[in-house]
C-alpha cells in the first residue's frame, strides 16, 4: 500500500514539475497525457526490486528537471495576487467632541 502512495505521489510531483515548465494548460495537456503514459506502462510491475529501482530512478529524473522558478498559482500564498486586495478593516468613524 505505501508503494501505491509514493506512486501516487511522484505522478502528483511530475505533473506540477511539468506545469511549471509550461504554463499554458493547452500545450501541458499533452504532456500530462505522455506523462500519464509513462506511469501506465509500468502499472503491471509487482517485483519489489524493480519496483524501487523505478521509483528511485523517477525521483532522479524529478530532481534533474526541478524548476529554478516555479509556477504558483496567482491566488495561492506567494503568488502574484495573493492578499492584493484584501478588504479594508470596518472601522467606526472617530468619535465627536463638540466641546471644542
Amino acid at each position: 500500500m505505501a508503494t501505491k502512495s509514493a506512486v501516487l505521489s511522484l505522478y502528483r510531483q511530475s505533473l506540477k514539475l511539468s506545469l511549471s515548465w509550461t504554463v499554458r494548460r493547452d500545450l501541458w495537456r499533452t504532456q500530462a497525457m505522455n506523462i500519464r503514459d509513462l506511469f501506465e506502462a509500468n502499472k503491471d510491475v509487482t517485483d519489489p526490486r524493480q519496483l524501487s529501482k523505478l521509483l528511485k530512478q523517477t525521483e532522479e529524473v524529478l530532481e534533474k528537471w526541478k524548476h529554478p522558478d516555479p509556477y504558483i498559482p496567482p491566488t495561492a500564498p506567494g503568488g502574484s495576487k495573493y492578499e492584493r486586495n484584501i478588504p479594508a478593516p470596518n472601522m467606526d468613524a472617530p468619535p465627536r467632541y463638540d466641546n471644542i
